[in-house]
């Protein structure tokens, strides 16, 4: 018996699958502008091709969010989500301040995703010490 449902499995496949996009763009984005020194649309459109999978994956979470038959876990991701995303608001807020009063350096925007993610891990850790899996 699988240890992950429907849900589960298609969120892990289109995340890993997502994740290698996202890898193989930025490597071929940084090598075009690398080589090729791009300017006007071309440089746009190139910039805004590694956001996209990133981009997908949240999307990919809105798509499980509503897959999920099981209520409990359905309760335990939107709680995983919410704390991802008061850490990462909460931070991006405070260095925002910060960085307006000269009191920090400049960060570049899309580290507020990598603090989402990274709050993902967050709220799972506070949902196992707090609540627990949902399963024995």
């Amino acid at each position: 018996m699988s240890r992950f449902n429907t849900a589960q499995r298609r969120y892990n496949r289109s995340v890993l699958l997502l994740s290698l996009a996202y890898a193989l763009i930025l490597f071929g984005v940084i090598t075009f502008f690398k080589n090729s020194s791009p300017t006007g649309l071309s440089a746009y459109a190139a910039a805004i091709l590694p956001a996209l999978p990133i981009v997908g994956i949240f999307a990919v979470m809105g798509r499980y969010l509503s897959d999920e038959q099981d209520e409990f876990v359905r309760m335990l991701t939107v709680r995983q989500t919410l704390y991802a995303s008061a850490f990462a608001l909460s931070i991006a807020t405070i260095w925002g301040f910060l960085e307006n009063f000269d009191l920090v350096g400049h960060i570049d925007a899309y580290y507020v995703a990598v603090l989402w993610f990274g709050g993902l891990g967050i709220g799972s850790c506070i949902n196992k010490l707090t609540i627990g899996s949902g399963r024995d």
